[in-house]
């Protein structure tokens, strides 16, 4: 009887049990579904704003210790420039994703980006500087040799044995300029040359990497004139009686600059087959006229040694203040 009694109560109370369960797992799954949406919705979805260059700092130890000896670092001092407290977001734009998500696809990186783009972040500041005028223009940017191909932004220079933003020493410029011109280096291995092995002087001693209005990148010297000049200034001019070639054409026209076999660096092995490219028989009106080219006289018998070294009766080959024939 007993049995028959406590049955009924205790299924009663199953079937209690079982619909308060059932509602509280209804309820945690309304809860939790209405909790989570706002969650999702709490994701930050603007663009990345500066954080400065403290919050870099804080990963990039090495690099921020390095850039306050950098010559960048004014960037980060001089209010003018309106960079001041956020130097490293100049160049990498900002930081506060890359920040959060320590992801390098959140911050920009020059050395990574398109020559353009990677050239773009520099010229902000530097393109109106006489030494990158013409960097736009010139045939390393037309080539997609960026600015950081060439300098490293981090790196502090003199007193830290690091090369600093450019290399500054002979021997570090004409190694990193042959590691691109590797023709142009083979040049300078012949037996007459300008004295770059012995690091005696660097490509940017005649050659503006940033541009130039020259062809070849050639720097200029005394406002137009070639970068030649700056060290053969005896050879400038003006003169009485010019050669030609000299005004028109410049010194490229006889000389190879990087490397030759005659002893002077002309393009040719000998004088006479240098002088003969413009002095041979081109007609005898330009002989009676006295200008370029023409027949040279009867005296001068090519087949005769004495004959064959020009330049031992026309020594003034630049230009002369006194004779026609540029013999003195």
């Amino acid at each position: 009887m007993n049995v028959q009694v406590t049955l009924p109560v205790a299924l009663e109370k199953a079937r209690r049990a079982a619909g308060l369960f059932l509602i509280g797992g209804i309820f945690l799954f309304c809860t939790n579904g209405s909790a989570a949406k706002p969650a999702e919705e709490a994701k930050p979805a603007g663009p990345a704003t500066y954080v400065g260059s403290e919050a870099c700092a804080a990963c990039h130890d090495d690099l921020f210790k390095a850039f306050a000896r950098n010559p960048h670092q004014v960037v980060e001092k001089v209010k003018a420039r309106g960079w001041q407290g956020k130097a490293c977001e100049s160049c990498h734009g900002p930081g506060s994703k890359h920040a959060e998500s320590v992801s390098p696809d959140d911050i920009i990186n020059p050395a990574k980006l398109d020559a353009a783009k990677a050239d773009r972040a520099c010229l902000k500041c530097h393109l109106n500087q006489p030494s990158q005028a013409n960097r736009i223009l010139s045939v390393h940017a037309r080539n997609d040799v960026s600015c950081v191909s060439c300098h490293t932004m981090h790196k502090h220079g003199p007193g830290g044995g690091e090369p600093g933003l450019a290399p500054r020493k002979a021997a570090v410029i004409n190694q990193q300029c042959a590691s691109c011109h590797s023709p142009v280096w083979a040049e300078f291995q012949r037996p007459h040359r300008h004295k770059l092995n012995e690091n005696a002087m660097s490509c940017v001693d005649c050659h503006n990497p940033h541009g130039s209005f020259l062809p070849k990148l050639q720097k200029t010297a005394s406002a137009n004139e070639a970068s030649c000049l700056k060290c053969h200034g005896d050879k400038r001019g003006p003169f009485v009686f010019e050669h030609a070639p000299v005004r028109l054409e410049g010194c490229k026209t006889c000389h190879e600059p990087h490397g030759s076999a005659n002893p002077k660096m002309l393009t040719r092995h000998e004088v006479r087959f240098q002088c003969l490219e413009c002095h041979a028989n081109v007609g005898a009106a330009a002989a009676r006229s006295g200008t370029l080219g023409g027949v040279p006289p009867a005296i001068h018998d090519l087949r005769s040694p004495r004959f064959r070294n020009c330049t031992v009766c026309h020594m003034k080959v630049h230009g002369s203040q006194v004779n026609r024939a540029l013999l003195r």
